[in-house]
C-alpha cells in the first residue's frame, strides 16, 4: 500500500489531525488555514473532489489536513491558490487506505499491546460460525464492528471478504497488529456509535460478543447496533446472553430490518447467542 507521503510526492509529511477519530473535526481546517507556508499541494480524487491539502513552512516541514471525511473551506482553497500550489490526483479508495495505514502505524508505535485475550480454540469455533451464517466471500466488503484484537477480521479475510475493522480500545488494536490479525490499512480506532462519519456502505457486518448490555448502557449499544445495521445489507451479531440478543433483535426491527435469534452450541461462554440481521 502507498503511504501518504508517496502519494503527494514527498519524503515526509505529518497530518495536522492528531488521530484518525478527529478527521471529521472542522477545527483542524481552521488550524491549517493559519499555518505559515511557502508551498502547497492539493490532492483530489477521481471526481476532482479534495482529499488533502498540504502546506510547507520555511523549514521544509510539510503539514497536511485530510478532507475525505470533511469538506475544505473556500478560505483554505483560496490559500492554496495564493501559494501557487501543485495539484495531485489519486483514487479515493487508495487514499483512504493510506490514511488508515498512517494512523494505524502511529498507534502500533506508541501504544503497548494488551495481554493476549484470545483462546486459540475459539478461532475454529468462530470460523465455523462465520462459515455457517455468512459463508465465503468473493471480495465483498465486511465491517468488523468492535473488532477487538482481530479474530473476526482475520477469519473474514481468510474467507475472501474485504474487511474494514474498528474498535475504540487502542491496546486491543495494537495487540491485533502485533499478532498479525489486524491490517494497518483496514483498521480504525473510533467510537462505533459514530460509525457513519468514517465509512460508507458495506455489504456485510460482523459484531462478535456485543455487550455486556445492561439498562444503564443500552442507549450506547442501541446506537452502535443501529450504525452497523444501517451501513450493511446483512449482519451477524453475537452476544453472551439470550437477553442481549433479544434486545439487538428488537433494535433491528426498529430500524426496519429482519432479525432472527438462535443459540450457538459451539462455545458455552463466547458467542453463545446469535442475531442474524438482513434488510
Amino acid at each position: 500500500m502507498q503511504g501518504i507521503a508517496v502519494i503527494l510526492g514527498l519524503e515526509e509529511i505529518h497530518f495536522i489531525e492528531p488521530s484518525f477519530a478527529m478527521l471529521p473535526d472542522t477545527r483542524f481546517t481552521a488550524l491549517l488555514e493559519e499555518c505559515e507556508g511557502t508551498q502547497a499541494r492539493l490532492l483530489i480524487d477521481e471526481n476532482s473532489d479534495p482529499l488533502c491539502m498540504a502546506v510547507c513552512n520555511g523549514d521544509d516541514t510539510w503539514i497536511a489536513g485530510c478532507f475525505h471525511l470533511r469538506k475544505p473551506t473556500a478560505t483554505l482553497i483560496s490559500r492554496f491558490e495564493y501559494l501557487g500550489g501543485d495539484i495531485f490526483q489519486e483514487e479515493r479508495d487508495i487514499w483512504e487506505s493510506a490514511v488508515r495505514g498512517y494512523y494505524s502505524r502511529e498507534l502500533a508505535t506508541h501504544t503497548s499491546p494488551a495481554l493476549e485475550d484470545l483462546n486459540p480454540v475459539r478461532i475454529s469455533l468462530v470460523d465455523s460460525l462465520i462459515g455457517e451464517i455468512l459463508g465465503n466471500g468473493s471480495g465483498q466488503s465486511c465491517l468488523d464492528c468492535g473488532c477487538g484484537s482481530g479474530v473476526g477480521s482475520l477469519l473474514l479475510r481468510k474467507r475472501g471478504y474485504s474487511t474494514l475493522s474498528c474498535d475504540n480500545d487502542p491496546s486491543l488494536i495494537s495487540l491485533g497488529f502485533a499478532k498479525g490479525r489486524l491490517v494497518f490499512e483496514e483498521t480504525m480506532l473510533i467510537d462505533a456509535s459514530l460509525l457513519h462519519h468514517y465509512t460508507g456502505h458495506c455489504d456485510t457486518g460482523l459484531g462478535l460478543m456485543f455487550g455486556e448490555i445492561h439498562d444503564f448502557n443500552e442507549g450506547m449499544w442501541e446506537q452502535i447496533t443501529g450504525e452497523l445495521i444501517m451501513l450493511t445489507d446483512r449482519s451477524l451479531i453475537t452476544t453472551g446472553t439470550e437477553q442481549e440478543a433479544m434486545r439487538i433483535r428488537n433494535w433491528a426491527h426498529q430500524y426496519g430490518a429482519d432479525a432472527e435469534v438462535s443459540e450457538n452450541l459451539r462455545d458455552p461462554i463466547y458467542d453463545r447467542w446469535i442475531c442474524s440481521i438482513s434488510h
